[in-house]
């Protein structure tokens, strides 16, 4: 009985990996791709042994479905051209364009095929929707919710997240699948198209995210059960299918990737608050999150070869390190600007105009700061780094694919980010009357 549950698991499995489902649903959609007639090795073939390496999967990203050689030769411009652009695909309605990724692919700088988008309205909200799990919309959101919402609230937030990518993006790199094959596949995006594909961390992030926020703010803040849970499974939903939408993953790695998030949450329910109060309050709180958060950082890049995941791991293990240690300064310095427990549960204040300027005004100071501050330590650190290591400075992309220059930059610069958020600005804030 266990054999046969086995091999029905296994079927089900390949079933729900096929890339003719994601081909289906993006055409169900409105999504129509110009392959050419005459096709050649698809991209992402999961046939060949290994699944790939950097090599391999640089050269499938000048393959069939993105902009290789046999396909139209349309112009690199990005992202909806217009109703009159698709006329040289003959005969199309009023609701069709021409479209195109709209960004390149950050490994291969691939522009990716030109597509027909039958219906914009998906193809608008699915784009919000991927958005949601891109580090764009973290640097707006935590920051947003730290300085005007409930600092407690994105500190935690910030944990789950950084130690949700790494075990995501780690996986990825262990078990090396790649992308849904094109054709039958149609990549409306190709930015993380070289990376591995399972799981799919935005489905991971779009997850943990939502759920963790309605976790922490429930019983904490007056709203019903039912209006948070609709939110946090609407948000996760929509960025889960977005990504079939995109061509980026298969419906089974959306689904790994859900399930691995709720199974993640549910080591942190119980162990949060203990490792939030660790952060603020522990004798040896500094030490235990810098040797933490570097040492899972050096495992994440011995993982695999260079690929902009094992960046995007470190960066935001580097985050959580700023966060964490501002975290810790803000408590022994007691300049923590959490809500007492005796004014909770906190209701939803009643939004006027003057909260509104108020909010937007600490925000826009508060992200000129942290770009600035970015941009000041990445213009220090990446020369210095390729000083150090005897590497030449003039070609960054290359510098930064080696792992001696590429992880200790990712910590220099946003664990620094990471504590001018918590402590800098905050404290800048008070001394502007802003707080």
């Amino acid at each position: 009985m266990a054999h046969n549950f086995v091999k029905s698991f296994v079927r089900t499995c390949n079933y729900l990996q096929d890339p003719v489902h994601v081909a289906r649903f993006q055409k169900l959609c409105g999504v129509k791709g110009s392959f050419p007639a005459k096709a050649t090795k698809p991209d992402g073939d999961l046939s060949e042994p290994g699944g790939a390496g950097l090599r391999k999967r640089a050269q499938q990203g000048a393959c069939v479905g993105n902009g290789g050689p046999g396909e139209s030769t349309a112009p690199h411009v990005n992202g909806i051209h217009g109703d009159n652009a698709a006329a040289g695909a003959g005969a199309v309605d009023a609701d069709t364009a021409r479209a195109k990724p709209l960004r390149r692919n950050s490994l291969t700088e691939d522009v990716g095929q030109e597509f027909l988008v039958h219906n914009k309205f998906l193809f608008y909200l699915f784009t919000f929707g991927t958005e949601l799990g891109n580090e764009m919309f973290f640097i707006v959101f935590f920051p947003f919710v730290l300085w005007n919402v409930d600092p407690l609230v994105s500190r935690r937030l910030i944990i789950v997240w950084a130690w949700n990518l790494f075990v995501g993006q780690s996986t990825k790199d262990m078990v090396r699948w790649s992308r849904p094959a094109s054709p039958p596949v149609v990549k409306v995006e190709v930015f993380y198209n070289s990376e591995y594909s399972m799981p799919s961390t935005h489905a991971m992030t779009g997850t943990a995210i939502p759920f963790c926020l309605f976790m922490l703010t429930y019983g904490r803040w007056q709203y019903p059960f039912l209006l948070g849970l609709g939110v946090a499974l609407s948000w996760s939903v929509l960025v889960c299918v977005s990504r079939v939408y995109m061509g980026m993953h298969s419906v089974l790695e959306v689904i790994t990737g859900f399930l691995y998030t709720l199974l993640i949450l549910a080591f942190f329910q119980p162990t949060l608050d203990a490792i939030d109060r660790f952060y603020m309050s522990g004798h040896y709180a500094p030490l235990v999150i810098i040797a933490t958060h570097v040492g899972f950082g050096f495992v994440a890049f011995s993982l695999d070869s260079w690929s902009t995941s094992r960046g995007d791991t470190a960066q935001a293990l580097a985050t959580g390190v700023g966060v964490a240690l501002g975290t810790y300064f803000n408590y022994q310095l007691g300049l923590l600007a959490d809500a007492p427990p005796s004014s909770l549960p906190l209701t939803v204040p009643r939004i006027g105009v003057g909260m509104v300027a108020l909010s937007l005004l600490r925000f826009a100071i508060g992200v000129l700061v942290l770009l600035a501050t970015r941009m000041l330590m990445k213009a220090v650190a990446i020369p210095f780094l390729c000083r150090v290591t005897g590497l030449p400075a003039d070609n960054v992309r290359h510098a930064r694919q080696h792992m001696r220059v590429e992880l200790p930059y990712r910590y220099i610069v946003y664990s620094v980010v990471g504590f001018c958020c918590v402590s800098v600005v905050p404290l800048l804030f008070r001394m502007l009357n802003l707080a």
